[in-house]
């Protein structure tokens, strides 16, 4: 079920992602860095090991997981966090935790586009990226 997110997706649009990254609690210069770059990201899996790198002239990350497993991550603004990637009715959906926080990424596939939606608390950003 993960073949419709693989390969590598360019993002097209941004909203409210000020708003969600405020709501993160990443510092001003960051969050006006990362509202101006629109990154690229791949998405690929080798036996059961799934890899998603986010490339932009800001910062490039990367993260292998195992579907369904907790992994640890460094976000894009250091926060250090635990991770888990589960599907869910064709969703892939990333719960991250860190102290007493939590924010749950949906990536879902829409008319050939992928659509992420990060909600922390009742703050909703959504990214949408088409394929390369």
């Amino acid at each position: 079920m993960v073949e419709p997110f693989l390969g590598t997706w360019k993002m097209v649009s941004s909203e409210n992602f000020e708003d969600y990254m405020k709501e993160l609690g990443v510092n001003f210069a960051d969050r006006n860095m990362a509202g101006l770059v629109k990154p690229t990201v791949s998405i690929s899996v080798n036996g059961k090991m799934m890899t998603i790198r986010t490339e932009s002239p800001f910062k490039n990350i990367e993260m292998s997981f195992k579907l369904g497993e907790e992994f640890d991550e460094t976000t894009a603004d250091n926060q250090k966090v635990k991770s888990i990637i589960t599907l869910d009715s064709g969703s892939m959906i990333q719960v991250q935790k860190w102290l007493d926080k939590e924010t749950t990424i949906k990536r879902k596939i829409v008319d050939g586009k992928m659509v992420v939606e990060c909600t922390m608390n009742n703050i909703v950003g959504t990214r949408v990226y088409e394929k390369v």
